[in-house]
């Protein structure tokens, strides 16, 4: 008797041990399985988020090169400075948006800042010479901007339309009455927004229907 007790304690110890059995294991893999599906979203969220603060941030370091540089030559952003002048003026009436920043090469701590993160379609330089060019920036800049008046438009994401057609590189003109707005790309494929830096520093992301035309007295943008 002893012994045959002791057999069915070693079968039922034996059989406790097996681990789980096959119905155990889906229910465990569904119940993993509903939980992925539920943070998966919430973890996409969460990086379009990132990477849209980090574009605003990149604006505001955009923007704080440009009052450095004027803060170094008389109050002036390249865009009202002459090229003769280590400016940019000629640069930015041709289009040439690299140009622009190029010149504040030393206030700029990299290339980098100058591509927003939601920006797919292009790639940031290595540096300002050999490979920097409007392709490797996807920041407009405010031709009109003057640091004297705070709340002009000095610079934001150039992802732009004008009447529900994307702008074209180039002088962008704001005194006719077209509807400009940001397209659906980057931050404003989930709910219609751009970001715009002001010549006082502060960088904002705004609603696709910011009036660019109107508000700061912003007239014209240099598209790259």
């Amino acid at each position: 008797m002893p012994a045959m007790e002791t057999e069915m304690k070693t079968q039922r110890t034996m059989r406790g041990g097996e681990g789980f059995t096959l119905t155990e294991l889906l229910v465990v893999i569904c119940v993993l399985a509903t939980v992925a599906a539920l943070l998966l979203p919430a973890l996409a969220a969460a990086k379009r988020k990132s990477s849209r603060l980090n574009c605003v941030s990149n604006l505001k370091e955009d923007g704080l090169a440009f009052m450095m540089w004027a803060g170094d030559n008389g109050e002036k952003y390249p865009t009202q400075v002459s090229v003769t002048n280590s400016g940019a003026m000629e640069l930015a009436f041709a289009g040439d948006v690299a140009g622009i920043f190029r010149v504040m090469s030393n206030e700029l701590s990299t290339p980098k800042i100058l591509v927003c993160p939601e920006d797919a379609s292009r790639d940031y330089a290595t540096n300002f010479t050999t490979d920097f060019n409007n392709q490797k920036i996807s920041y407009f800049v405010g031709l009109d901007a003057d640091d004297k008046s705070p709340q002009m438009v000095l610079s934001g994401d150039d992802n732009l339309a004008a009447n529900g057609v994307r702008v074209r590189p180039g002088i962008l003109n704001l005194w006719t009455n077209a509807s400009v707005g940001w397209t659906a790309e980057r931050i404003g494929r989930f709910h219609g927004a751009g970001n715009v830096v002001f010549t006082d520093g502060s960088a904002q992301e705004k609603s696709s229907n910011f009036n660019l035309a109107t508000v700061g007295m912003t007239n014209r943008l240099v598209i790259p």
